[in-house]
């Protein structure tokens, strides 16, 4: 079970705060404690931009228990407007309609509930703009 705490203190996850190195500039997403461009170790906290596009998607229709009511749905490598890439499920539109290099705007929306007691967890996703 994911503890509530923890998980509303992850800046990432609700703010798509990533980390910027400060030596070359690179924009590490989840942040990292080494940069993959120079090794550096000196990172400051910068905002993503939420517009981007879809890069690759695949519809799940067969999904694992805590997702099997919401299939079908898909899920893109989205590259957002300043390099950054990362996986989000799409939604609020048609699957029919999903193609590669659509626009795509992140959104906090609620993910799962998690456990027994039903804790929401909520985190990003993406809709077609």
């Amino acid at each position: 079970m994911i503890s509530p705490r923890y998980a509303r203190e992850i800046p990432q996850r609700y703010q798509l705060v990533a980390a910027r190195c400060t030596s070359c500039g690179t924009i590490g997403f989840p942040p990292r404690r080494v940069c993959k461009h120079c090794r550096g170790r000196q990172f400051e906290p910068t905002k993503l931009d939420s517009d981007g596009k879809i890069l690759t998607f695949t519809i799940i229709r067969v999904g694992a228990d805590r997702f099997s009511k919401q299939t079908p749905y898909a899920v893109a490598v989205i590259e957002l407007n300043d390099g950054t890439r990362l996986t989000a499920q799409v939604t609020d539109c048609e699957l029919e309609s999903l193609e590669i290099g659509q626009k795509v705007r992140l959104v906090f929306r609620k993910i799962q509930e998690d456990g027994k007691a039903g804790i929401l967890c909520y985190g990003y996703k993406a809709i077609c703009v």
